[in-house]
């Protein structure tokens, strides 16, 4: 008996009347090719109205062009797409969609007027997103002059402003600090709350823990499908490259640190950047250095650099003040990564030989991973490449002490994992590593942590010990949307998980009886240990 034959008919994304088909909008074994290569195989993704869905995966892995064909701005090569119609849909893109010359109420009533929203009701909506997000003093500047933080929320903002049906978010957080994060992650659940099916994309699998459901991709395919906790038995290997939280090295006599900063102030004019901080950093230690935008961690690295004078306090390194004896010992990651994009990776490695001397011994031989690319220029590299390249080079004169200033940012579990494992050798070689994140899982990779606020040191210590007792409500509510209006009327901020709200830094009682209103079934409550993101928000927030 001869089986079956199934043919895939390309089809166009197909709008609806706004009414999402049974199981919700999305892709159904859907495939996209450029030419030879295929940028999606076979993908099967839903997006539920008031529930958020999250892609993850790293460059290459389809994740844009799953969501372009999702917000209907590509068309597949076979399966089919469902889609509200085009004024029913917001999209980020990776660039944000954001016009640098134009001024933030300028960019969003121009998206408002692309939309077709009535004058009356597009100035309406932009005012009160503007106030929401706290935007509105900043409403008559340049985009091009906001933060990336500030950008960021500007984009999603556009997107929301039609009240969609759909909402695609393009990495929405990448590279924004934590605070800015919280405030896009609080945007992203007041559009679920709305009845919006939300669908982003992200790098980072804690940030897909927010969402009810999770798809990872690789090379276009999917690898794994389910909620975060299905993903993460799945995968456990992904999730986390190393155990929560690492111990500080122990035994031994005490020894000289490497590092160390004494009562170190800067100011620039009237702004007090970094204040009477105390910082050292040990051989073997792992210091994670955490902060918002503005706290002080760039410009405290420039004075551990010896790029920058203290405007009081006393930098030393290796027992002296910076010089460039001190630099030979150093490697450093910057966030752009100092490379060449016009030099090869092996031109890159060889000019920074050059740059440390001939007295430094001569650097390995490339490492399997990056041998196949060792005569590809930088600038045609993959992201998580070009950063095993950056790592690759400021380990080859041997350095006592790595400084890396967001060394991960944006890229996949996998190659994160490997940077990781990187970091941890070094350190177990001897060196001692200062390494800032945005990101809270990689925080707990860390031996060491350091917080920063307003440039002051406001807790130190390993992730448990910065967590200390404190607790947070977690909140079971088949009407989480109703139970999100009533938190936040009682004057309360809550976080969205899945379909769960966590209410940090209060009593049960008070949540009950801001809950007291719910229709249904009463909500579920119990207590759990604050995370060291909600702890580090609450730090961020009241700098002692």
């Amino acid at each position: 008996m001869k089986a079956a034959r199934v043919t895939r008919v390309a089809r166009a994304p197909r709008p609806s009347d706004g009414h999402p088909p049974q199981g919700g909008w999305g892709l159904s074994g859907v495939s996209v090719r450029y030419g030879h290569h295929l940028a999606l195989v076979g993908v099967t993704l839903r997006a539920v109205p008031g529930r958020i869905t999250a892609v993850v995966g790293g460059d290459g892995a389809g994740k844009t062009t799953l969501l372009r064909c999702a917000a209907g701005a590509l068309a597949p090569s076979s399966g089919q797409v469902s889609v509200p119609g085009i004024h029913q849909i917001g999209y980020l893109s990776p660039s944000g969609g954001i016009y640098p010359d134009l001024t933030v109420e300028e960019n969003l009533s121009f998206r408002a007027a692309a939309f077709g929203l009535p004058p009356a009701r597009a100035r309406a909506r932009v005012a009160e997103h503007l106030d929401r997000t706290g935007l509105t003093a900043a409403h008559a500047r340049l985009a091009g002059d906001l933060s990336g933080g500030m950008r960021k929320k500007l984009g999603v903002i556009a997107a929301m402003l039609p009240g969609p049906a759909l909402l695609v978010l393009d990495e929405p957080t990448t590279g924004v600090d934590p605070v800015s994060r919280a405030d896009l992650w609080w945007l992203i659940a007041q559009a679920a709350a709305g009845g919006a099916a939300v669908l982003f994309s992200t790098t980072y699998l804690d940030e897909a823990q927010r969402a009810a459901h999770v798809l990872v991709l690789d090379a276009g395919r999917p690898l794994a499908s389910g909620t975060p906790a299905e993903i993460a038995a799945a995968m456990p290997g992904v999730i986390r490259a190393h155990g929560p939280g690492r111990h500080p090295p122990s035994g031994g006599p005490p020894v000289a640190p490497l590092a160390e900063c004494a009562s170190v102030t800067r100011t620039f004019g009237p702004v007090v950047a970094v204040d009477h901080v105390d910082l050292r950093v040990s051989p073997g230690e792992v210091v994670g250095l955490l902060g918002a935008n503005g706290a002080g961690k760039t410009t405290l690295i420039r004075m551990l650099l010896g790029l920058l004078r203290t405007s009081s306090g006393q930098v030393r390194l290796f027992g002296q003040p910076p010089s460039r004896l001190t630099r030979r010992r150093i490697g450093y990651v910057p966030q752009g990564l100092g490379l060449y994009d016009d030099l090869t990776v092996a031109q890159n490695l060889e000019f920074a030989r050059a740059v440390f001397g001939a007295a430094v011994p001569p650097a390995p031989e490339l490492p399997a991973a990056l041998r196949p690319f060792a005569d590809t220029e930088v600038g045609e590299l993959p992201l998580g490449v070009s950063r095993r390249v950056a790592f690759t080079q400021a380990l080859a004169h041997r350095p006592d002490l790595l400084i890396l200033d967001e060394p991960t940012s944006g890229v996949d579990p996998l190659a994160r994992a490997r940077l990781w494992e990187t970091i941890h050798d070094a350190a177990e070689a001897g060196a001692g590593v200062i390494v800032t994140t945005h990101y809270m899982e990689e925080a707990e990779e860390c031996t060491r942590l350091v917080v920063m606020a307003a440039g002051r040191v406001v807790a130190e210590g390993t992730s448990a010990g910065i967590v200390g007792d404190r607790r947070t409500v977690v909140v079971d509510s088949a009407d989480w949307p109703a139970a999100l209006r009533l938190i936040e009327a009682a004057g309360l901020r809550a976080t969205l998980t899945g379909t769960t709200l966590r209410v940090p830094g209060v009593a049960p009682a008070t949540v009950e009886r801001a809950l007291a209103g719910v229709p249904g079934a009463v909500p579920a409550l119990h207590e759990e240990a604050a995370s060291l993101e909600e702890r580090f928000f609450e730090l961020a927030a009241a700098p002692s």
